[in-house]
């Protein structure tokens, strides 16, 4: 299942530079979940062929992540902004238990705000 999630991920990233009928075999597998000899017959070619082109787009895949590193780097920022929002919520209700800041409850607002808008994009 890891597998399967990881090269969902590194597909919508760098899907873009395999080849179209690459993009379509990992699409028919991963997506879809048809199994090799479904894509075989869909395709009219031997199981063995789907598998390889299968496994030398994922080895492409995983290739362009360890140079780019675009997919880890999303992950961390992502990571990071719901770090930040966790901290925000804490803000505001340490504010809300002692003091009632108004500045303090609309800053950490505002920058919960703004770490959502991140996360969305």
């Amino acid at each position: 299942m890891a597998k399967n999630y990881e090269m969902a991920i590194l597909i919508d990233f760098y899907g873009d530079m395999l080849t179209e009928k690459q993009r379509n075999f990992l699409d028919y597998y991963y997506n879809d979940d048809l199994s090799l000899s479904e894509i075989a017959e869909n395709e009219g070619i031997t199981r063995q062929g789907v598998r390889d082109a299968i496994k030398r787009a994922e080895n492409q895949l995983i290739d362009m992540e360890n140079k780019l590193g675009a997919a880890k780097r999303f992950q961390d920022m992502s990571d990071g902004l719901k770090e930040i929002i966790g901290y925000s919520d804490k803000i505001t209700q340490y504010n809300l238990r002692h003091g009632l800041s108004k500045e303090i409850n609309d800053y950490g607002l505002s920058i919960k705000s703004v770490a959502m808008t991140l996360l969305e994009i």
